[in-house]
């Protein structure tokens, strides 16, 4: 990544169990984080309504959750 990605899209170091999948999910969850955050600030200085905050928060976790499941996150059957 270039200098102007890692400021705009900022990822923090994984210090959990090193297993591949957990990674992936890791790095998942932290561009969730950041587009929750832009939603947020876009609704917060009225660019886009609230139901389309939230539209596009709901959608993004829908995301996050399919994520976990096709990697097999938290499941006891997969250890």
């Amino acid at each position: 990544m270039d200098e102007r990605s890692n400021f705009i899209f900022p990822r923090g170091r994984y210090y959990g169990e090193f297993k591949p999948e957990n990674v992936v999910f890791n790095a998942n969850l932290q561009e969730f984080t950041q587009r929750v955050n832009y939603i947020c600030n876009l609704e917060t200085s009225g660019k886009i309504s609230p139901q389309e905050a939230y539209d596009a928060i709901k959608a993004l976790w829908k995301q996050l959750r399919q994520s976990k499941r096709e990697l097999n996150i938290g499941d006891p059957s997969s250890s």
